[in-house]
């Protein structure tokens, strides 16, 4: 089975690059299943749930959220509805949504998608997320009701990402890392089977500051203060992830290789 994972979309340019290349590289790569952080693609925070439904259309089968899940107040009432979308599963004790979604991709293959976030150097002092991923792991082990398994591990630290991925190895098919909108380049799969990346980076304009204009992020750099909001960048987007092939009997990972199209950081896919 082949797995497209994409990191942040973050803002208009970030939702362009998804539908103007996502339909035609999952035919030209033979993808069968997508998943894409969307924490960030109304107005680089949150997600309406009008923008949310344009991407599902547009070739995504899964979408994760992250701390931002909930910036846009519309998708509180509307994530309920939309059962591939995924929020992450410590984000606070009552929450709408869910932490995690059994879908089935194109060909019939059913994959568990997880979201949750880390500890270190985050704003709010969210819950360790090892008992909850511990709690869905047994009740989906991979192989058996889960033909793959994908997490998304939103957090600040590499070294919290790199034991999230380390805990989960051999039981889930990838942890892929978010948050930082700037990719990491040590695609690999761990002694147990588990393809991991420390951050996926960003579907976004990297001629900016993670996917921001410059104005704003360079006056507070020289002054220290606010002054104003932060604005998406509007320029060609790149498309940045990881590519993952699973064995069809075990689910674990049998390859991973990282993915950029187009944009400011130049191209990068050997599909």
């Amino acid at each position: 089975m082949r797995i497209l994972f994409l990191g942040d979309i973050v803002g208009r340019a970030g939702r362009n690059a998804i539908i103007q290349n996502l339909e035609k590289l999952r035919k030209s790569w033979s993808v069968d299943f997508v998943v894409a952080n969307g924490e960030n693609a109304t107005q680089g925070r949150g997600i309406t749930p009008a923008h949310a439904d344009l991407l599902l259309r547009h070739g995504i089968d899964c979408m994760t959220l992250g701390d931002h899940a909930f910036d846009q107040r519309q998708l509180i009432g509307a994530i309920d509805k939309r059962a591939n979308i995924v929020r992450p599963l410590n984000l606070a004790r009552r929450c709408a949504g869910r932490g995690c979604a059994l879908v089935k991709g194109r060909q019939g293959k059913k994959v568990l998608v997880i979201a949750a976030l880390g500890q270190l150097f985050m704003k709010q002092p969210y819950d360790s997320a090892t008992l909850h991923l511990d709690r869905i792991l047994s009740r989906y082990p991979l192989g058996r009701a889960a033909d793959a398994i994908v997490i998304d591990f939103h957090c600040e630290a590499t070294s919290e990402k790199m034991m999230a991925a380390a805990y989960c190895d051999g039981r889930v098919s990838l942890v892929a890392g978010t948050h930082t909108h700037v990719p990491t380049y040590d695609a690999r799969i761990l002694d147990n089977g588990t393809a991991f990346l420390t951050d996926a980076g960003m579907c976004g304009d990297y001629n900016s500051v993670i996917g921001m204009q410059f104005d704003e992020p360079m006056r507070r750099f020289g002054s220290g203060f606010v002054s104003g909001k932060l604005v998406p960048a509007m320029k060609e987007a790149t498309l940045s992830g990881v590519m993952v092939d699973t064995d069809n009997n075990t689910g674990l990972a049998s390859r991973i290789e990282q993915v950029r199209v187009g944009g400011r950081i130049g191209e990068n896919y050997p599909w």
